[in-house]
């Protein structure tokens, strides 16, 4: 049995390979950019209005004062979306811009509305009256000021949401380049397992397979269920993983078998193929069974989790989805800090991800509060909590107002963080 912190230097030293495709930005959402992401354009595209006011030439203002007045004619109305009128302008001239019109040539500032005096009138304005001195470049957005063309906008490895559509479509990128979505192939296991509404007490409905299937658009995998695969099915398993290495499967993860017992025949068959890396069983709880392999010489892994519902949880959330994670080339992730409301008590040598619940306090502080019934059978725990707290190995007591790290459940702690 290896410790967690040695499995997961196990898993990063046994990535495989996930290609890349070109997609459209409308559809990137959730995926990874596979590559630095530049700037196409300016943003903005050219000088432009701030402000809806009136733009004028500064140095026209420099000797005006309250007794030395000027007159400014009032040429045109500049409105967002009006093609540049290129015309040379003359000293003492004006043209009215509304927000977001490009600055015409000749013009450097603007002076807001709300400061404008008119003349003759507000209703029939021929022109501005200016009496003081206008500073050069107010209420402008410059060319570039935001990016410029050939900036970073997106490094590589991020996960791409609606703010990075936003900016990608703004600056004209119409196609990306990401990583793959992993293709997962899942099998329960056990002749206990059933799909069926009314079950005997002899049976176990599967659990499992919905609550993996249910994480691929935040963990970002393709989902294929390949049943149940019952006691006896070792050939079976055996094929199925021999069928995998021919197709476009990455990973196989499988439910349950992977123990010690009569029928645990997971770990076995897998032992039958050339592996380059492998690990079976982690000083952890929940999931202490668990099992990872990778295929030599192909980019293919399988994953062996535990039956037991919560343990499968804790499995895929520690185990697999980092996986996934250095795959795709993301950065590794962060974990929340909080502090802990309840003391806990564990195996001094094990890793423990427990049941919590945290929330924010009034004066801002993360709390978290590990939930009763942490036992792995224990379902009701799981359903009152809403992140996952990990204890590290080497430590068996956890005191009140101590500070842990914690982890969503339902998605990665770098999706908001």
């Amino acid at each position: 049995m290896i410790s967690y912190k040695q499995s997961k230097r196990i898993l990063k030293n046994s990535k495989i390979k996930i290609k890349d495709e070109i997609i459209k930005t409308n559809d990137c959402l959730n995926r990874i950019s596979s590559e630095n992401i530049k700037s196409k354009a300016n943003n903005p595209l050219g000088d432009n209005a701030a402000f809806d006011g009136y733009a004028i030439n500064s140095k026209d203002t420099q000797n005006l004062n309250k007794k030395r007045i000027k007159l400014f004619k009032i040429l045109r109305t500049v409105a967002a979306g009006d093609k540049p009128n290129h015309k040379k302008i003359k000293r003492f001239q004006t043209v009215e811009i509304m927000t977001g019109g490009l600055l015409p040539k000749g013009f450097d500032t603007i002076i807001p509305i709300e400061q404008i005096i008119y003349h003759p009138n507000r209703k029939n304005p021929k022109n501005i009256v200016i009496n003081k001195r206008i500073k050069k470049n107010q209420h402008v957005r410059f060319k570039g000021s935001d990016y410029k063309k050939n900036d970073l906008l997106i490094k590589k490895g991020t996960v791409l949401q609606s703010n990075h559509i936003l900016a990608l479509k703004t600056l004209g990128i119409k196609n990306i380049k990401v990583k793959k979505i992993p293709n997962i192939l899942f099998f329960s296991t056990g002749n206990e397992i059933t799909n069926q509404e009314n079950v005997p007490n002899w049976k176990v409905r599967n659990s499992n397979s919905h609550y993996i299937k249910s994480k691929v658009k935040n963990f970002l995998f393709n989902y294929f269920d390949g049943g149940i695969l019952r006691d006896r099915d070792e050939l079976v398993f055996e094929k199925q993983i021999k069928k995998m290495l021919h197709s476009k499967i990455d990973i196989i993860i499988t439910s349950g078998a992977v123990s010690a017992g009569k029928f645990d025949f997971v770990p076995r068959i897998i032992k039958k193929f050339n592996l380059s890396n492998h690990f079976k069983s982690v000083a952890i709880r929940p999931g202490k069974p668990i099992l990872f392999a990778k295929i030599k010489g192909k980019q293919k892994a399988i994953f062996g989790l535990p039956g037991n519902p919560i343990s499968s949880a804790a499995c895929f959330r520690f185990f697999v989805y980092p996986y996934l994670e250095s795959l795709l080339g993301i950065e590794e992730e962060k974990p929340i800090k909080a502090i802990l409301k309840n003391g806990f008590t564990k195996k001094e040598n094990f890793t423990r991800f427990v049941k919590s619940k945290f929330n924010t306090t009034k004066d801002g502080k993360i709390n978290v509060e590990i939930l009763k019934g942490q036992e792995s059978f224990r379902i009701k725990s799981f359903v009152k909590s809403n992140i996952w707290t990990v204890l590290p190995t080497g430590k068996s007591k956890f005191k009140k107002n101590q500070i842990v790290d914690c982890f969503f459940p339902n998605h990665p702690n770098n999706i908001l963080i």
